[in-house]
């Protein structure tokens, strides 16, 4: 099986990697790629979010499979694009892309598909805004109705904080979608669908914020583990029966149906478990840390949930072990980050047993060497026996990355390896809301 990998970020070299130990998959290209994809394999720099141009490389390369990484190209209709050309797609088409492309609409399907989810109202001016903050009260969370790189979302206790952000996007042309706060550990877990069937995959914790104790502004994320010991027993179970079936049901009833990765964004609340967003691609950095665990051979997953499959996949294997992520991001990020730096130490990382690098916002410069290319440039995940070993390794590994200005927070998976992390039983008393 040949296959072609769209996008530029640690996402797809993960992705990538994990292709590549398919005893199945013959061939991988990418496109763009980055400076650590291009050492594994073959890429071409084309623009990914052009839907014609990703199609005619797809049928230049006589592929088998596409794979589109980022939400960008699913939003153009990149996988649209490739269909009409007779390959088979690994990815949502522009319109079940909508699902992430607004949030209102993601909204809308929930309603009808009877998914648990926070209490929303869409705003289109500053009038509506504040009438809806007044509704929810504080926290206040406001989200940008379109995509943001999952930077488009303010918590905020301070009123007047929620409304600038709010008229920020009136301003761009947008509407926001205003909701009430979900209390709680947040978790994500991917659920592959081929249009019918769904099989998820091991649910992991994210980092959202750029400093330790979850305080600045949001980003991408900064990193991430898994598996999740202390959520409940059921969880992914449950994910598929009340989240995600509901809502690949409810697609194919509209006539769009979903094919790809729902990624389940869950708020482990003190009303039980809700949906916080949907996105339809895999997660950064969760994808790192999952896919480093996954023992079921990847290109097989893919096309199986491209091919309308995956009612015929066996149970997926895991490694026993648990799997760290942390990102290391360039000075300045998440505003406007500074670019253009050397990276050293790489090799070092990779020494350490269980360890290797991720890159996202690196590429090579005219002398060949890897040079910082974007906010978040690459990401240290290790395995280890338990969750403090994996720690440990990986910001063993996080030391040893020489990048000037470079920022990580040194707190991911903290909580969770002292065992600080509580889920409260819905109609329980109230106990620690500790997030991560």
């Amino acid at each position: 099986m040949k296959v072609l990998v769209i996008g530029p970020g640690g996402r797809e070299h993960a992705i990538v990697r994990s292709l590549l130990a398919d005893p199945n998959v013959s061939e991988v290209h990418a496109a763009p790629g980055n400076a650590g994809i291009s050492k594994l394999v073959p890429t071409h720099p084309i623009d990914a979010n052009d839907p014609d141009a990703v199609a005619a490389l797809a049928t230049k390369l006589t592929v088998d499979l596409v794979v589109v990484g980022p939400e960008a190209p699913l939003a153009a209709g990149v996988s649209d694009a490739v269909r009409a050309a007779g390959i088979p797609v690994f990815g949502p088409s522009k319109a079940a892309a909508q699902l992430e492309a607004s949030k209102a609409f993601a909204k809308e399907v929930m309603a009808e598909a009877g998914v648990p989810t926070a209490m929303a109202r869409v705003a289109s001016n500053a009038e509506e805004a504040a009438d809806a903050l007044d509704t929810f009260g504080a926290p206040y969370v406001v989200k940008d109705d379109g995509l943001a790189a999952g930077k488009g979302v303010v918590v905020t206790n301070n009123r007047d904080e929620a409304l600038a952000h709010a008229q920020t996007c009136f301003d761009a042309g947008g509407t926001v979608v205003i909701e009430e706060f979900l209390d709680g550990p947040e978790v994500s877990v991917f659920v592959l669908c081929d249009g019918l069937n769904t099989v998820a995959l091991s649910p992991a914790q994210d980092f959202k914020r750029i400093f330790d104790n979850d305080e600045g502004p949001n980003t991408g994320g900064m990193g991430a583990y898994t598996p999740l010991e202390w959520a409940p027993e059921g969880l992914v179970q449950e994910v598929i029966d009340r989240v995600a079936q509901p809502t690949v049901n409810q697609m194919a009833h509209r006539g769009t149906p979903f094919v790809g990765v729902l990624f389940v964004g869950l708020a482990l609340t003190s009303r039980g478990t809700r949906v916080i967003e949907f996105n339809v691609r895999f997660g950064d950095p969760e994808t790192q840390a999952v896919l480093a665990r996954l023992k079921t051979p990847l290109g097989g997953l893919l096309m199986a949930a491209a091919k309308g499959e995956l009612d015929k996949v066996q149970p997926l294997r895991w490694s026993k072990e648990t799997a760290v992520a942390v990102v290391v991001a360039a000075e300045n990020y998440p505003d406007t980050p500074r670019t253009g730096d050397r990276i050293r130490g790489l090799k070092k990382v990779e020494s350490i047993e269980g360890v290797h690098v991720i890159h996202a916002g690196t590429k090579l410069d005219d002398e060949g060497k890897v040079v910082s290319a974007g906010g978040r440039v690459l990401a240290v995940v290790a395995l280890g026996a338990d969750l403090v070993e994996a720690r440990e390794r990986a910001y063993d590994g996080v030391e040893l990355v020489q990048l000037d200005g470079g920022q990580f927070r040194t707190d991911i998976g903290g909580k969770a390896a002292r065992g600080e992390i509580k889920v409260q039983t819905p109609g329980a008393p109230a106990a620690s809301k500790a997030k991560a």
